[in-house]
């Protein structure tokens, strides 16, 4: 972002940052210029019951005798973002569509999340103030990202027992196995008597699924068809963000990397032929306000 379009709390940081090296970050450094976006992505999808082997290959690889039942499929999407709305209103919005989608709620209703707690919350009260229930699944992604983290302490960075130790226990909590995989992780580092930094990936791993128990119910999400997964906003993340705001040496200002925003989802929505047709109303309004502006009395 350009100086003074950072959110107060990342240009605090900014100022009080001070580097190790003056034409480049050390590692671990960050430069403060980012402003984080909220977007949500909004689909249907037809329930697709698989097992967790479909999921995840298990340890040694897949035999290739079966082939694995297909994962539900996205229709429909509808994105929205911004990087000047607060998270609440972004969220809102999605509750928005989903409500135009199925207004007498007869379908379920699965929110896909990351587990941070901010997210949670404000899920959570705008479903509660609209009287709404769902269900909340902690995406599969993240919670793979945090074993394969953890199998750092374990293994080195080209040991291929690290795979096989990934989708061991990502197979175990597939089946609903939450607390034994929890036991499991914290019982390996106590026999490898890891302590301190080497510990530090499996204690987070450990935190991350205790913290979120109630959302990694995988074994009834597969029996009943619902998605996992949060591949819809990851794409939304590259194409609406990534791909274009991201570009080398750009820098924004709110106002312009909202609008840009927007209209990229607009586009993605397949909503621009609408959008523009409306532009060029109020554009036309905004010319020409009244029909019988021409009609005029000379007073001078």
């Amino acid at each position: 972002m350009r100086p003074g379009h950072l959110r107060e709390d990342t240009a605090r940081a900014a100022q009080r940052a001070q580097h190790v090296f003056r034409t480049r970050l050390s590692q671990g450094e960050k430069a403060n210029r980012k402003r984080m976006a909220t977007l949500a992505c909004v689909y249907d999808t037809d329930p697709a019951v698989r097992r967790p082997h479909d999921v995840i290959a298990p340890p040694g690889g897949r035999t290739g005798n079966r082939r694995p039942r297909p994962r539900p499929r996205a229709t429909h999407k509808w994105l929205t973002g911004s990087v000047e709305k607060d998270p609440g209103q972004v969220i809102a919005q999605a509750f928005d569509q989903a409500t135009a989608r199925d207004p007498e709620h007869r379908r379920d209703w699965i929110v896909l999340v990351d587990g941070a707690r901010h997210q949670l919350d404000l899920i959570q009260a705008e479903a509660a103030r609209r009287s709404i229930k769902f269900h909340i699944v902690l995406d599969i992604v993240h919670v793979l990202e945090k074993l394969w983290t953890a199998a750092r302490s374990f293994f080195g960075p080209a040991d291929p027992g690290a795979e096989d130790w990934v989708a061991a226990h990502a197979a175990r909590l597939l089946n609903g196995a939450i607390n034994d995989t929890v036991t499991a992780l914290n019982a390996e580092a106590d026999h490898h008597h890891l302590t301190g930094e080497q510990r530090t990936a499996v204690d987070k791993a450990v935190r991350y699924l205790t913290n979120n128990t109630e959302f990694l119910h995988y074994d009834q999400a597969l029996a009943q068809g619902w998605p996992i997964g949060s591949g819809a906003i990851e794409g939304a993340a590259r194409h609406l963000v990534a791909d274009r705001l991201a570009i080398t040496g750009s820098r924004w200002s709110v106002p312009g990397a909202e609008a840009l925003l927007q209209l990229r989802a607009i586009i993605s929505n397949g909503d621009f032929t609408a959008y523009w047709r409306y532009h060029v109303r109020q554009e036309h309004t905004r010319l020409y306000p009244r029909p019988d502006q021409a009609d005029y009395r000379l007073t001078a």
